[in-house]
């Protein structure tokens, strides 16, 4: 679909934290890049709100952008707010019907409430072309997910239903596949049989920050490994693509998410969870876990997971991938480490021989490092790693608007397909069985530490 024709953005949920904090911010980057773009914006929720303060929410949000004053004042005249009970048939009728397509309708929403809503749309005529937009998680479990995916395929095609990753947004995910696929010198290597292990790691140096009501139903597994990690493997381990068309993207990450499982096909021994304690993160101080406001200790919610896989084909049997996320980190650490394997041979008369070359993907900040082993400066028998490192260009857009530009023009290119959904939960079904089992420990690290000692090998990398 052209950026110039007209779209109505249906958001349900319109007064939640996710609208204002991150879809309507990402719309207006949106728009910054593209300005020509008409879209109507119509929030509903029950909550009871005036057509004024609606458009002054989308003000605020596009100022905190900036959205340059003509597509604010475009948006912001056609906007409209709905009071309604999603739950209700007849009020849910009548805010569809007043909808013209192409219609968007984004699930703001809880997962349990959108399938609920789901299954009211099965009796309310959808304009066309209607396309359906969710958030994570899509189901709490393979079965779940199955069923979820029944239930919408029962509205609209797959093609037109987009489960939103934000991740996938994300421009330096996106300059894997140009890494990848654009340039001779890695393709060769790119294989089990140069490549020792890699680790996709998102450490985050911030701690629970008022998400108990959802985290702490989630945990490190849920909220991150699962669905975001999981999809960074798909694209970093996935076969050649012939075009970037979302088919072809599609099928490649399926094809990779079918082949991973557990390392040694063990729960226990290929996972492990922790929960933070009392520490400091630079001058914050921050309380233990289980005394942060709105955590119930009896969920036994962990804050880092770390789980460990291989892609079971041809390219890759036999490399380890590790996923790991956490909070209330000392280090922020968000990128992909890829660890070479050592040189046949160094020649006998070099000294201080160096640790494995690695390639580092840095996904916050966006920037791709090369260390390599060359000559030290001082004496040329001494080898030492050196950095080459590139600074990718910041993205055109917030990563939300990335992902709101696909699915306005109907390209499913950055969604996650039905198939690669239920595949992400069968991939760590056994770990939360495990878990839930007790038969992984719950360890603890302070807040503000790099996490359990010896969790990671010696030579990854900090920082």
């Amino acid at each position: 679909m052209a950026d110039d024709a007209p779209v109505t953005l249906l958001i349900l949920g319109a007064g939640g934290d996710l609208t204002h904090r991150l879809l309507l911010p990402g719309l207006g980057s949106l728009l910054t890049a593209e300005p020509k773009r008409k879209v109507q914006v119509v929030g509903a929720d029950r909550e009871s709100m005036t057509p004024a303060q609606w458009k002054k929410l989308i003000e605020k949000a596009f100022a905190d952008v900036p959205v340059p004053a003509r597509p604010t004042r475009s948006v912001v005249s056609k906007a409209r707010y709905e009071q309604t009970d999603l739950l209700d048939p007849e009020q849910l009728g009548r805010l569809i019907g007043s909808c013209k397509g192409p219609l968007v309708i984004y699930f703001a929403l809880p997962p349990s409430v959108s399938m609920k809503v789901c299954q009211l749309l099965e009796d309310i005529e959808l304009p066309q072309p209607t396309r359906l937009a969710l958030e994570k998680p899509f189901g709490t479990d393979e079965k779940s997910a199955r069923d979820f995916n029944e239930q919408l395929h029962k509205l609209v095609p797959e093609e037109q239903i987009f489960r939103v990753d934000h991740f996938l947004g994300v421009s330096t995910v996106l300059n894997l596949i140009g890494l990848r696929f654009a340039n001779r010198i890695l393709q060769p290597i790119w294989n089990a049989e140069h490549i020792e292990r890699v680790e996709i790691l998102y450490d985050e140096d911030l701690a629970l920050e008022g998400r108990a009501g959802y985290y702490d139903g989630a945990g490190a597994l849920k909220d991150m490994l699962q669905s975001h990690l999981l999809q960074v493997l798909a694209i970093f381990a996935m076969e050649s693509i012939a075009e970037l068309s979302a088919q072809e993207l599609q099928d490649q990450k399926a094809q990779v998410l079918r082949s991973t499982r557990l390392w040694g096909n063990s729960a226990k021994r290929a996972s492990k969870r922790a929960r933070y304690t009392t520490g400091s993160i630079g001058r914050r101080k921050v309380p233990s876990y289980v005394d942060e406001e709105g955590v119930d200790p009896k969920r036994n919610t962990e804050t880092l997971a770390q789980v460990q896989v291989e892609v079971r084909n041809n390219r890759w049997a036999g490399v380890p991938f590790t996923l790991r996320s956490g909070k209330a980190l000392g280090t922020a650490r968000k990128q992909i480490v890829c660890y070479f394997r050592p040189v046949g041979h160094v020649p006998t008369g070099f000294e201080n021989t160096s640790p494995p070359d690695k390639l580092i993907i840095d996904l916050k900040p966006g920037a791709v490092s090369f260390v390599l082993t060359m000559n030290a400066e001082g004496s040329p028998l001494d080898l030492e790693q050196k950095t080459l490192r590139a600074e990718l260009a910041a993205g055109r857009m917030l990563p939300y608007g990335e992902v709101l530009s696909y699915i306005l023009d109907g390209d499913p290119l950055l969604s996650v397909r039905g198939d690669s959904a239920e595949s992400c939960w069968h991939i760590v079904e056994p770990v939360l069985k495990a878990w839930a089992a007790g038969k992984v420990p719950m360890e603890e690290y302070a807040a503000g530490s790099e996490g359990p000692e010896g969790w990671l090998p010696k030579d990854s990398v900090v920082g």
